[in-house]
């Protein structure tokens, strides 16, 4: 049966369907665009100077010093927006309460994925039982999902989260490390073993989220691990600092 929350959002597309509305403010777009005149300049895609290592933004060509400080557990990272004004936005709109984004977002993210090694499988990172069944989705399995169709390779169902984390926003990279500690656990160990694994989520920040479940994927015998994230947070001096 469905819930309220379901026949609202269903009744909601019925109304303002999404082709024909700005995927940020929902004014009337009749041009198959996503976006509006007025929001369009607002998002940043990441196309620009990025890391070679992490994907994010950076203003020179070459690794961050986030990076070179702290190598990342996975092998390349690539991000399709920049986290900020309407990339921050749409990617905050998918996560509460706009699941029918993860097509956009998943077909920028597999093109984005498409510069990175082939890989076997793609997993993402998971919810709890308390926080799926609050929104009504996971928003990394609709984004794997929609990855895979696009590229055409199986969605692993590999990871569990134990239990919340709680907010995260105001922690420094240290203190999100500490919080994320032993909160996944491995669910399909076949499906990662041996294997290439694309690691799909929304948001790349400090990577915490990320080092924690690429630990868990490795410890599970994965050849390799790559990391796609819907938006990433540019890469800048000051913002580092206070991240530790």
């Amino acid at each position: 049966m469905a819930s309220l929350k379901d026949i609202c959002i269903k009744v909601r597309d019925v109304l303002f369907p999404p082709d024909i509305t700005c995927d940020l403010c929902g004014s009337e777009v009749f041009d198959g665009s996503h976006f509006c005149k007025r929001c369009a300049p607002t998002v940043t895609f990441n196309d620009g100077t990025v890391c070679p290592v992490c994907g994010r933004r950076t203003t020179r060509p070459e690794i961050c010093i986030d990076c070179k400080a702290e190598p990342p557990i996975y092998k390349r990272g690539a991000s399709a927006l920049v986290y900020k004004d309407g990339g921050a936005r749409l990617v905050l709109r998918f996560k509460r309460g706009n699941p029918y984004l993860k097509d956009y977002l998943g077909r920028l993210m597999a093109q984005k994925a498409r510069s990175l090694p082939e890989c076997d499988a793609v997993t993402y990172i998971p919810i709890t039982k308390k926080r799926r069944r609050e929104r009504g989705y996971n928003q990394g399995l609709l984004l794997a999902e929609a990855i895979s169709g696009e590229l055409g390779i199986p969605v692993v169902h590999a990871l569990t989260k134990k239990h919340d984390t709680g907010e995260q926003k105001s922690l420094t990279r240290r203190e999100r490390a500490e919080n994320l500690k032993g909160c996944f656990a491995i669910a399909d160990r076949k499906g990662v073993k041996a294997k290439k694994i694309l690691l799909a989520d929304d948001v790349l920040t400090t990577g915490a989220t990320a080092a924690e479940a690429c630990r868990e994927l490795k410890i599970a015998g994965a050849a390799e691990v790559y990391l796609v994230t819907a938006a990433s947070v540019e890469w800048d001096k000051g913002v580092t600092q206070k991240r530790d």
